[in-house]
């Protein structure tokens, strides 16, 4: 009898003990779906993307490190966090050249008059209150580096042409849609020939691309002219420039075109650059880092991660304004929704990514205890489509987790999300990079194209106008919901690493990425 009633009492308490189970698993998912719901209700009715999109785009704009704009840019993020309610700071990882873009003229007062389009190269120098004007060379076809040598004196006192004149100015889709093949097929075999002998003759020059402007800055050139086209219509990619004596221009490429083919008829024409950029020292340069404090487990680390400088030719839209908005949207429905997270969330605004992942390298270095205690970093940094790819980058175990917090997404927001587990290592590319390198889970958040790669990445036209607002939104409640799910989670990310296989042509095993150190003081001079 008693042998019966201790089985008894023993099956009715493991009857309890799963009805405790079973219930706290139900409340925990009730917990979760009513804050995804909220999420998609704050976004939905009260979005502050577009408020905030013009504020830092039209208001502040471009954020090229080193620069005013991109001080003001991190101040304005303060001030925003601290109007939801969320602790932030500016954290200095290093010293950049300090710089600010001026008004820039470029006009053509021979054969004809023409005011051109054209952009500074960032870091440019000024051409001192004052246009200059002179005629045009074109780098020479040389025969070696001793012929350049001879050739170089002639180069004083004129601006020097150093880019390819490209055959034409209409993308490959425009062809593609209204060519022939036999015309469209000649185009392609033109331009790669064109392009080969191009690249040779600035080799015989015996200086690479970087090395060139100083080579001709210092024999006297008033001013180097480029034309980096970005195979759209009206698009061209800006970076630096190398002189630091005379302003480098990138004219576009249908003027640049004019005045090339000016040069090579022997029309020779005479421009005018005026250049009103200042040079402004070396300057700290910040990352921008904001706060949700954790409850139960406040030393363990959610973060969102999205670099907040660009180059400096448009606004900076797509790249990196779109990610910079998604992760400060996402912070902001967190704060409402999620206040009290089990978790430490934290989002990292770096600087500096533009010229080698500054700033997130920075913070890897400045903050082991957050990247030892790392739960998982999402990072969103190629534009401003929806969200369709995540890679486990290499970690054994990201597809079990992963997979369990896009469980409690909406089947609408993540049906069209590819996922890859275990994935490869990204070794550059964005800041995730940054955490992965020393075998923290960083993922990065994988948009739709939109034509970024043409029209927007790097270029003189990425510009508000060019974001995709239903896109952004998408964007903002996925990377919130990803986040207060790893928060949530009861299991901590384990860093097993996948085994990456064998080179297959060196026969040798495939190395995870080495850990790339921060720059902490640029811009670095080129050197052959």
């Amino acid at each position: 009898m008693r042998t019966i009633q201790k089985l008894r009492f023993s099956y009715t308490g493991c009857v309890a003990k799963l009805f405790i189970i079973v219930c706290f698993f139900i409340a925990n998912q009730v917990a979760a779906q009513t804050v995804i719901e909220k999420i998609v209700q704050e976004e939905t009715k009260n979005s502050q993307l577009q408020t905030m999109a013009h504020e830092l785009l039209d208001g502040i704009g471009p954020r090229l490190v080193g620069t005013p704009q991109m001080k003001k840019a991190n101040d304005w993020a303060v001030e925003k966090y601290a109007s939801w309610g969320i602790a932030a700071r500016n954290e200095q990882w290093g010293e950049w050249k300090g710089w600010e873009r001026g008004i820039t003229h470029i006009d053509m007062l021979s054969p004809r008059v023409k005011s051109l389009e054209g952009t500074q190269l960032s870091w440019s120098p000024s051409t001192k209150g004052k246009a200059v004007k002179a005629e045009i060379v074109i780098i020479p076809d040389v025969a070696d580096s001793l012929a350049f040598v001879n050739w170089l004196p002639t180069v004083k006192g004129k601006f020097v042409m150093i880019s390819m004149n490209q055959p034409t100015g209409r993308p490959d889709d425009n062809w593609q849609q209204f060519a022939t093949k036999e015309s469209f097929d000649k185009l392609k075999k033109e331009r790669t020939e064109m392009t080969d002998a191009w690249r040779k003759r600035l080799s015989k020059t015996g200086h690479s691309s970087r090395m060139l402007p100083i080579v001709l800055e210092k024999a006297g050139a008033l001013g180097i002219l480029t034309n980096n086209w970005s195979n759209g219509f009206g698009v061209d990619k800006i970076f630096n420039a190398y002189t630091t004596k005379i302003p480098t221009v990138d004219i576009a490429l249908e003027d640049y075109g004019t005045l090339y083919r000016l040069v090579e008829s022997g029309d020779n024409p005479i421009i005018s650059i005026q250049t009103d950029s200042k040079d402004l020292g070396t300057v700290p340069n910040f990352n921008t880092i904001a706060e949700i404090k954790g409850t139960e487990k406040p030393d363990e680390y959610v973060m969102l991660s999205a670099h907040f400088d660009s180059w400096d030719a448009g606004q900076g839209a797509t790249d990196n304004g779109t990610g910079t908005l998604t992760m400060m949207e996402a912070m902001r429905i967190l704060k409402l929704v999620y206040p009290n997270p089990k978790r430490t969330i934290l989002v990292g605004h770096w600087g500096s990514e533009e010229q080698g992942l500054n700033g997130s390298r920075a913070f890897v270095e400045d903050h082991p205890e957050v990247v030892d205690k790392l739960q998982a970093l999402f990072n969103q940094d190629n534009g401003t489509g929806r969200i369709v790819n995540i890679s486990g980058q290499g970690f054994k175990y990201a597809g079990e987790f992963i997979t369990r917090w896009l469980a409690a997404v909406p089947s609408n927001m993540k049906d069209s999300i590819k996922t890859t587990f275990p994935g490869s290592p990204g070794g550059g590319g964005s800041d995730y990079a940054s955490f992965v390198a020393v075998g923290a889970p960083g993922f990065s958040l994988g948009a739709l194209n939109w034509s970024y790669f043409n029209y927007t990445w790097h270029t003189n036209r990425d510009t508000y106008d060019k974001i995709i607002f239903d896109d952004l939104k998408n964007n903002a409640m996925l990377t919130a919901m990803l986040v207060y799910m790893a928060c949530e989670d009861n299991a901590t990310f384990p860093r097993d690493k996948v085994d990456l296989g064998t080179n297959k042509l060196t026969g040798q095993p495939i190395q995870w990425p080495a850990q790339g150190k921060a720059m902490r003081k640029g811009p670095i001079a080129p050197t052959n």
